[in-house]
């Protein structure tokens, strides 16, 4: 590999071209990153899994299975994760990933237990494609949630309906494209059937031009729509029997998170079938979600409003006129409630102004209750 030298960006851009890694996502970008690796001697790699400590690394010279040891372990939000672009000592026996170059994106979510932790689930990623099968009911408010980490990642979400053979109706399946719509303001919504092929070819086009992450719940059909789009059986899809397409209930065998290259172009990580989705520092992320309730915000007659009881609130007028549904209001709070106690386990100052609002709720709430009792007394 050529090192960076101080001349024209189209030098650059030109030795970026021919480079190899190219159908991996190198770009003059990545190249201008890892110049002060090469002088060292180190190679770039993505990498395409991880797996107890270890990663596999597709690099100029080759795949190389490679020891993270020296990628800040203990810090969750550095650790390797399928889709970072590393630097790689090619010498000694096992291979280093020495560092990492810094992320444009990164898809992340809160861990199960109760530390303060993310977890990524992908790096360097252009599309966040959230799968959600049309073999069983649609759970809108699972897909706001996934929405709102796509945002949040600097992703460019889109949403999948799966198994769209499943709905025969055209007239069926156009409402539940539109209700999805409604969901996701400002998001495409493709139905597609990896069994039919409808909808495949434009899925293939939108993933061709850079990184897309396969994101769903199990069930969801992620494995059989990464083999329909790499054009072979790269990942095993192991379903417990045929009719469990109805209730949307297969079983497959993805335990890692993959990254692979499509013919068509482009780079897909597929990933394992997500029990959990918890928000993990998400604001803007829900923000971009609910867009037309932070627009009406802006008609509130107070700049701090709630959206509870405050007087003059644009958002509870838009809820009582019906043009803002209910489902939608609840699930914002819900969102922004959960963000707020992931933010409050890292931010002192944020977990003192909570404990605070809520004194003061709830000595509002007392002095509420004692007038009350007061005009019962008078009465």
């Amino acid at each position: 590999m050529s090192s960076l030298s101080p001349h024209s960006s189209s030098e650059v851009s030109s030795a970026a071209s021919a480079h190899p890694l190219v159908p991996y996502g190198w770009d003059a970008g990545w190249e201008a990153e890892f110049a002060p690796y090469a002088a060292q001697g180190l190679l770039p790699g993505r990498v395409v899994r991880v797996d107890r400590g270890r990663c596999d690394v597709i690099t100029t010279a080759g795949p190389v299975r490679a020891d993270t040891e020296y990628v800040v372990p203990r810090d969750p939000m550095r650790v390797v994760c399928t889709g970072d672009w590393a630097a790689v000592d090619p010498s000694g026996d096992p291979q280093f990933a020495r560092a990492l170059l810094p992320r444009r994106t990164a898809f992340v979510r809160s861990t199960s237990s109760e530390r303060s932790e993310g977890q990524i689930l992908a790096a360097n990623v252009d599309h966040a494609i959230i799968a959600v099968s049309l073999a069983v009911e649609l759970d809108l408010g699972r897909i706001e949630r996934f929405l709102a980490l796509a945002w949040e990642s600097g992703a460019m979400p889109l949403i999948i309906l799966t198994k769209a053979d499943l709905v025969p109706d055209p007239t069926g399946l156009s409402y539940l494209v539109e209700d999805v719509e409604t969901t996701a303001p400002g998001v495409q919504v493709l139905p597609v059937s990896a069994a039919t092929g409808d909808g495949v070819d434009v899925l293939a086009a939108v993933v061709a031009g850079g990184t897309s992450v396969l994101l769903g719940v199990s069930g969801a059909g992620k494995s059989t729509l990464a083999n329909a789009l790499a054009g072979a059986d790269v990942m095993k899809v192991q379903a417990t029997r045929a009719t469990r397409d109805v209730d949307g209930k297969g079983r497959h065998t993805t335990t890692t998170r993959n990254l692979l290259v499509l013919p068509g172009g482009g780079v897909l990580i597929d990933t394992p079938g997500l029990r959990g989705v918890g928000l993990w520092d998400a604001s803007n992320g829900v923000s971009q979600v609910f867009s037309e309730i932070d627009t009406l915000a802006d008609g509130c007659r107070f700049h701090d409003c709630a959206h509870e009881t405050e007087p003059g609130c644009a958002v509870l007028a838009a809820l009582d006129d019906g043009s803002l549904p209910a489902r939608r209001l609840e699930s914002y709070r819900k969102l922004l409630r959960e963000n707020q106690r992931i933010l409050a386990r890292t931010d002192a100052r944020l977990r003192a102004e909570i404990r605070r609002d809520w004194k003061m709720k709830g000595a509002e709430g007392r002095a509420n209750m004692e007038a009350k009792r007061g005009k019962v007394r008078k009465a």
